[in-house]
């Protein structure tokens, strides 16, 4: 077959390879949206049907089994009314029906999916276990807002749907600083629910800096046992024990994020220097200015004044004994090894010498961009953050632009206990939603929140929320799909989900916010037996 008629002809042949009744459909999509369930992030390919599917009081789940593990989500949906609920190994055998294609690869990619609802029920179709993930994320915004309590009382009607769909980037991101200010594992799996339900795909934990040691390490079992005391003013302290952080990498797998951990270095090092200072120079030469000495522990808000002694061969065995142990317990590919906000002549052979550490225990290293000062491989990710460093032609990036993407900024100009050092008149809903890139080397956007002060889950939430939801429509929809006023149509009716789902979040003025309260059905453990 011709290529270039293959691929124009994606969306029919979808529909010829699934197999399944279809059901003329009239695009009636440009009528006034209040009539149709608000997806997001916007699809790449959606129709709406004029007619229902009444989903009937006895269901049979028919899926192959590349996808017997994705019934689960369709039951915790199906549970919210209480239908009765038959399972069956096949294809096309039931009213709702799962089927997992890896032919389909070429088309859908590693994430997409294929979404019908008619008259015959409800069909997904994927290439992979991710993209049918994603296809009931989206066929959970069909169902009322009401399902993320678990419990509906009235009929349950879904609109007649053809969506095809596949996101822009492969890197779609959050970042929680839980090193200022501690995060509790029930939190962070909070965190990992409603960033599944939007589609984000990488947690990015900062687990160390000058104000706390977040992660167990056991051949240096000071660095929490002094590290984890340690917050910034007001901030809560803690650390995460190796299996708590195992649990919270499944926990995330299970919704199909990867969480990279960071270890901050050579700056921002101070709660390592403090649990053992022997790795400080003589006369504590690496820490300038000194804002505090050991054993003092550091609460302030000051940057770029800590940094290990660099020219102590002790410094690096303490490195490569961190990476090593780290990486035994990391699921994911990569290790972020911080590198910001840090001068010192040893700097570019630093950053050198830690990426060769981290590719030597199987994993790829990300730093922020001053790292790409030094000659970088071509599997190195820079995260961009400023746009000061010249980066290298052949480098993959991740934005995480201060000026688009850093939330820890007010959602408005003033508002209280937010930063306003990048940007003036804050990081609105807008803003946000305004990026755009045609760099060719970005793989991806991540949003990190810092949290000098962020000393609360309530302030957690009102930065994450709702400005998360547009960072996830930037990384999943492609620029010729997106529209800020379509956005905020479809954000308002998204406000009583996000009631149900107990988010303290910010109501931005560019949104008149609907209602409702309550927790997430997919809160819950993946349920592994069915």
């Amino acid at each position: 077959m011709n290529s270039k008629v293959y691929k124009s002809s994606a969306v029919f042949l979808i529909l010829m390879m699934l197999s399944i009744p279809c059901f003329s459909m009239q695009d009636i999509s440009g009528l006034d949206s209040e009539n149709f369930p608000a997806i997001i992030p916007a699809p790449q390919h959606l129709v709406w049907g004029e007619k229902f599917f009444s989903i009937p009081k006895k269901n049979t789940i028919c899926y192959d089994i590349e996808s017997e593990k994705s019934v689960s989500w369709i039951k915790k949906l199906l549970a919210a009314k209480k239908y009765d609920i038959a399972l069956q190994e096949g294809d096309n055998c039931g009213n709702w029906n799962l089927q997992i294609n890896k032919n389909l690869h070429g088309d859908l990619g590693d994430e997409g999916y294929k979404l019908q609802v008619n008259a015959a029920g409800v069909h997904i179709i994927s290439a992979t276990k991710t993209g049918m993930f994603y296809g009931i994320q989206t066929l959970r915004q069909i169902f009322p807002a009401e399902v993320e309590a678990g419990n509906l009382d009235s009929e349950i009607r879904l609109r007649f749907v053809e969506i095809v769909d596949k996101p822009k980037f492969s890197w779609r991101g959050s970042m929680l600083d839980i090193a200022r200010s501690f995060l509790s594992k029930e939190y962070i799996k909070a965190h990992i629910d409603r960033m599944a339900l939007y589609k984000l795909n990488r947690l990015h934990l900062h687990l160390s800096d000058d104000q706390g040691w977040r992660i167990e390490i056991k051949q240096y079992p000071k660095l929490t046992e002094i590290g984890g005391k340690s917050a910034v003013k007001n901030g809560r302290s803690g650390y995460l024990t190796q299996q708590e952080f195992k649990t919270l990498q499944e926990y995330a797998e299970n919704r199909n994020i990867v969480i990279i951990p960071e270890i901050d270095m050579p700056g921002h090092i101070y709660a390592a220097l403090t649990a053992y200072p022997e790795l400080n120079c003589e006369d504590n030469k690496n820490i300038e200015p000194k804002r505090a000495l050991p054993p003092d522990l550091y609460d302030g808000y000051k940057v770029g004044w800590s940094r290990f002694c660099l020219k102590d061969p002790a410094t690096y065995k303490f490195v490569d004994d961190i990476i090593k142990e780290l990486s035994e317990i990391t699921t994911g590919k990569w290790i972020h090894i911080g590198g910001d906000e840090i001068e010192d002549p040893l700097y570019k052979e630093f950053i050198g010498k830690a990426d060769a550490i981290v590719n030597t225990y199987g994993k790829m290293t990300i730093g922020w961009e001053e790292s790409a000062k030094a000659d970088l491989d071509e599997d190195f990710i820079v995260q961009r953050w400023n746009g000061q460093t010249k980066i290298g032609e052949n480098q993959k990036i991740i934005d995480s632009f201060c000026k688009f993407f850093y939330l820890d900024h007010g959602n408005v100009r003033d508002q209280e206990n937010t930063y306003k050092w990048c940007s003036a008149e804050g990081l609105s809903l807008e803003k946000v939603y305004s990026y755009r890139t045609d760099d060719t080397r970005v793989i991806g956007i991540e949003a990190p929140v810092w949290s000098e002060l962020v000393i609360s889950d309530d302030r957690a939430d009102d930065r994450l929320w709702p400005r998360s939801i547009a960072v996830a429509e930037i990384g999943w929809t492609h620029d010729s799909k997106r529209n800020f006023e379509n956005f905020t149509k479809r954000l308002a009716r998204h406000g009583r989900r996000l009631n149900e789902l107990g988010i303290n979040y910010f109501k931005s003025p560019e949104v008149k916010w609907e209602v409702g309260t309550q927790k997430g059905i997919f809160s819950e453990e993946l349920i592994k037996d069915h």
